[in-house]
């Protein structure tokens, strides 16, 4: 499953955060199943499905762990990972001390892409994707071009 969109939601004064109808529509049964949130990357969190974040604990549980990198990661990507249940009013109750480890206080961006959610705190997100980088039609063809070309440059 790819997920699509971004969303502005705001948590209650308990840390729970109201999934977006949106949202929600793709989630279909996934949401039922339950979610898992870790702490991910430039700051954000990360929301999976169960189901996808079986796939990604699948890949963790394939990597060598006589490997001192390997082991270093998969700390870091397990650290703070917790399990967490929709309400029947479509509400996931976050951790502190996950809110905090994002900077999230009360705007929250979701954004939904590939199998995943990124949580961030609003003006950090903001500030993310306003943030200079270069010509956006250079990054497009650095990252989304054919290998092949790439070697006749």
């Amino acid at each position: 499953m790819s997920y699509l969109g971004e969303y502005i939601c705001k948590l209650d004064a308990k840390g729970r955060l109201t999934v977006p109808s949106g949202l929600k529509k793709q989630l279909d049964n996934e949401g039922k199943e339950g979610f898992v949130l870790n702490r991910g990357f430039e700051g954000c969190l990360g929301l999976y499905p169960h189901k996808d974040w079986e796939v990604v604990a699948n890949k963790l549980n394939d990597l060598n762990l006589f490997i001192t990198k390997n082991r270093a990661f998969v700390r870091k990507f397990q650290n703070g990972a917790t399990q967490l249940d929709m309400d029947g009013n479509g509400r996931i109750n976050l951790p502190k001390d996950l809110l905090e480890y994002a900077g999230i206080t009360k705007e929250v961006v979701l954004f939904a892409y590939a199998d995943r959610i990124e949580m961030w705190d609003k003006t950090k997100y903001d500030e993310l994707m306003n943030e200079e980088m270069g010509d956006f039609a250079t990054l497009a063809e650095q990252v989304m071009s054919d290998s092949k070309d790439d070697d006749k440059q």
